[in-house]
């Protein structure tokens, strides 16, 4: 049976733990989570004994694991590491994420915390923030954020070179090189590790809905109920990536959120689907018209106005660069449409009440809460404004591109973030310089290495 996770607002409980402690008296660890600016899970153990003094008082971490890179090295340029000598932040738990990771040998749990300044103001460099800074002006202007996540992802195995291929079947043991999308023997032949995956969602709370083979081998996804609370949406997408690298892991397999693990094979995505809702919960966004209303449009409007200046975050690595191709079901320009998989931007068929935009764009290696963000911040922005986002596009929407509209090399991105003022408010100008400061270190030493290919091409050659 789950637990209980309905996240209250506000400060968590220290009943909480004292609950969950007595319902779970095996349990001998607790997993801190911090998520970083790049989505990555950082943190540390702890003792049961010492979940009660975390949420009486948090637990004091030092503020530089918000300022790492991807490979886990300081960047002393974001200000959080020697300028300030490596100084402690506190880190307080995240209301109703405390729940068993099933898939630990160990009887484990896990909780998310969230990152604060020792007098109280939240910590500059915290992504969870930056999402509850956008969601409460939504509600300050009288719309609830509505939001879904998607996420697709790779099961792989290694192989005797030590590269990755896409898994055997737990069940066949054979290894299928056929796309075979929506094939529901592939689901039947993972069926070991995806009904431990829907146990583990269960013990977490959380709303895992369909699952599905993607289009290329070892590929799926998994869909999460929408929630009308965006920070709840989002915590419950980071605990689900953790969760299926933890069962994936159980049973000898790798989940592989990387935007395109393999050049000849489809990339993998994060949709993100929003709408708002207004002061008496109905669906703003909801309309007879197959668009949406007036203010989904001006929303639509928002996010493509904003959505070049947003790519250093819906794209965040090297490797993010690689799944923009046209006719890959990765859209490569600002487009929008109604039930159009080749857009960036998809309203999606449906009765009247479910109106709301599909954001196609970022990758499953994106940090969520910084897309969420930056989705929620567009919206508001085209609503604000009235912008109009142009006729829709009909047909095949990667035969209608303009060259340039969007950022499709890392470099471009981070000098169109950097020039933005959108992303310097809908982020903050602080958070800004921290990301740009890891991101620009991540460019520069992603750029100076010597790989395979570089023997290939110029060993015999330059």
């Amino acid at each position: 049976m789950s637990e209980s996770h309905s996240a209250p607002a506000g400060r968590a409980s220290p009943d909480e733990a004292r609950a969950f402690l007595e319902r779970n008296p095996d349990v001998e660890a607790v997993q801190l989570v911090i998520t970083d600016l790049n989505g990555v899970g950082r943190g540390k153990n702890v003792a049961r004994e010492e979940l009660d003094a975390l949420y009486g008082g948090g637990r004091n971490v030092a503020g530089s694991i918000l300022g790492l890179d991807i490979t886990g090295e300081d960047v002393e340029e974001t200000g959080l590491v020697w300028s300030v000598g490596d100084a402690d932040q506190c880190c307080r738990a995240v209301a109703g994420t405390l729940a068993r990771a099933s898939w630990l040998a160990r009887p484990t749990a896990q909780l998310l915390g969230t990152m604060y300044e020792l007098d109280g103001r939240p910590a500059k460099a915290d992504p969870r923030h930056v999402l509850a800074r956008v969601a409460q002006r939504l509600q300050e202007r009288g719309y609830t954020p509505v939001v879904a996540v998607e996420l697709e992802f790779y099961l792989l195995e290694r192989v005797a070179d030590g590269r990755v291929r896409p898994a055997r079947g737990l069940v066949s043991g054979k290894r299928s090189d056929l796309i075979q999308a929506y094939g529901l023997g592939r689901l039947d032949d993972m069926a070991p590790l995806f009904d431990d995956l829907y146990a583990a969602a269960r013990a977490l709370g959380l709303p895992v809905r369909t699952l599905m083979s993607e289009y290329a081998p070892g590929q799926f996804e998994i869909t999460l109920e929408h929630r009308a609370d965006a920070l709840r949406a989002v915590d419950e997408a980071i605990l689900f990536k953790r969760a299926v690298r933890g069962v994936a892991a159980k049973h000898g397999r790798i989940a592989c959120f990387m935007a395109k693990p393999f050049a000849e094979l489809a990339g993998t995505g994060m949709h993100l689907h929003a709408s708002l809702a207004d002061r008496d919960g109905r669906n703003a966004c909801a309309d007879e018209h197959p668009a949406g209303s007036q203010l989904l449009r001006h929303a639509i409007g928002g996010l493509r106005e904003t959505l070049g200046e947003g790519m250093a975050v819906f794209a965040p690595h090297a490797n993010s660069y690689r799944r923009f191709r046209a006719m890959s079901y990765a859209p490569v320009a600002p487009t929008w449409g109604v039930n159009n998989r080749s857009v960036s931007l998809r309203v999606p068929t449906g009765p009247p009440s479910s109106r709301h935009v599909e954001h196609r764009v970022a990758g499953a290696d994106a940090n969520p809460y910084l897309v969420a963000a930056l989705v929620l911040a567009g919206m508001l922005h085209g609503i604000e404004r009235g912008i109009d986002p142009g006729p829709p596009v009909e047909g095949n929407g990667y035969e209608q591109l303009r060259p340039g509209e969007l950022p499709t090399q890392w470099h471009a991105a981070l000098e169109r973030a950097a020039d933005s003022g959108f992303l310097a408010d809908a982020l903050g100008r602080e958070f800004l310089e921290v990301f740009l400061a890891v991101k620009r270190r991540e460019c520069e030493k992603f750029g100076a290495l010597v790989t395979d290919r570089d023997y290939e091409w110029y060993l015999d050659s330059a």
